[in-house]
């Protein structure tokens, strides 16, 4: 039978409780509600396709057409990740005629997917 690993966890064994630790992080933290959302955001992170999309858009605005011939999709999945990166503010869009070019929605979003990429290639 085969063992899976299971990193050991590190476990403090004090019995007291760091009341001013405690009292300093809780009056850091968040909003509920904030953390939901930061929550909701990371996890559109979680899917390849989006994250194919937003690396895209990071290097270029571009319509619909394009990404689906990029990345080899139908323009109804592209369509459907972008309603979906738009509803999280990390897409924006513009008209031109009747072409819709996508872009990256702010700094914010390039500045997160960056750091992002940067620490999956750390060593």
């Amino acid at each position: 039978m085969q063992q899976s690993f299971m990193p050991e966890i590190a476990v403090c064994d004090c019995e007291s409780i760091h009341e001013d630790v405690v009292a300093a992080v809780r009056g850091q933290l968040p909003e509920e509600d904030l953390m939901i959302d930061m929550a909701e955001a990371f996890r559109i992170f979680g899917d390849s396709t989006r994250v194919r999309i937003l690396f895209a858009l990071k290097a270029h605005e571009m319509c619909v057409c394009d990404i689906s011939v990029l990345l080899g999709m139908t323009k109804s999945a592209v369509s459907h990740q972008l309603r979906i990166l738009k509803q999280v503010n990390l897409v924006k869009y513009r008209k031109v005629g009747r072409v819709v070019y996508y872009s990256l929605a702010d700094e914010h979003v390039k500045t997160i997917f960056s750091a992002c990429m940067e620490h999956v290639m750390e060593d």
